[in-house]
């Protein structure tokens, strides 16, 4: 069972990201504040549900959270800030969004950036120990999945319906035919060495 809080004094929002590690597409982060009585049994790091268990929870979480909010960089800004920085600035941005403020920061991970003087907390593996940072992790999953399957219709050869953007076998053998697309992250290393090989001079789309 996931711990309700850090701290039981201050108004605490959990904080966490989706779609660090991708090849592809946005990052995402979400901000919840959940009653210190919040509880649903499947609640858990959003890596560990499977994708109907994470729409079960992302529809129980808008319902019961005090306040709830979801934001996204795009892969342009990645590559010119970094992914790291993008990732921060997602949860700023969600954080913004909240129409309740909170007093407290409870982030997933190692690192943060202060958030308007705000009180925060870094917790390694967070989202698999307190409920408001797996909360946030399934909204901003949820969230961004959704938003890949669109990107998917206009690049279908990359399945990111399936994939989501992540660099799987799939995803890497389409990049090695097809190139890179507009929302490929350039600035990752994620050309084969080998796709002038396969490719050639061939155009990638745009």
């Amino acid at each position: 069972m996931l711990l309700p809080y850090f701290q039981d004094e201050l108004v605490e929002a959990g904080c966490d990201e989706a779609g660090r590690g991708c090849y592809a597409g946005p990052v995402f982060a979400a901000a919840v504040i959940l009653p210190k009585d919040f509880y649903h049994p499947v609640l858990n790091d959003s890596k560990l549900l499977t994708a109907e268990q994470r729409e079960e929870l992302k529809a129980f979480i808008k319902a019961h959270a005090i306040a709830y909010a979801v934001a996204m960089v795009d892969n342009e800004e990645i590559d010119k800030i970094n992914i790291l920085r993008a990732s921060l600035k997602a949860m700023h941005l969600a954080l913004d969004k909240l129409r309740k403020r909170p007093s407290f920061l409870l982030v997933d991970g190692n690192y943060f950036t202060p958030y308007k003087k705000l009180k925060h907390e870094c917790i390694i593996k967070g989202d698999g120990i307190y409920a408001s940072i797996a909360a946030a992790s399934i909204l901003a999953k949820t969230h961004r999945d959704a938003y890949m399957k669109q990107l998917h219709k206009e690049f279908p050869y990359y399945n990111w319906k399936q994939n989501k953007g992540y660099g799987t076998e799939e995803h890497r053998d389409a990049i090695q035919i097809h190139g890179l697309c507009k929302y490929h992250r350039k600035s990752f290393d994620i050309v084969p060495k080998q796709i002038n090989l396969f490719a050639g001079d061939m155009p990638r789309p745009v």
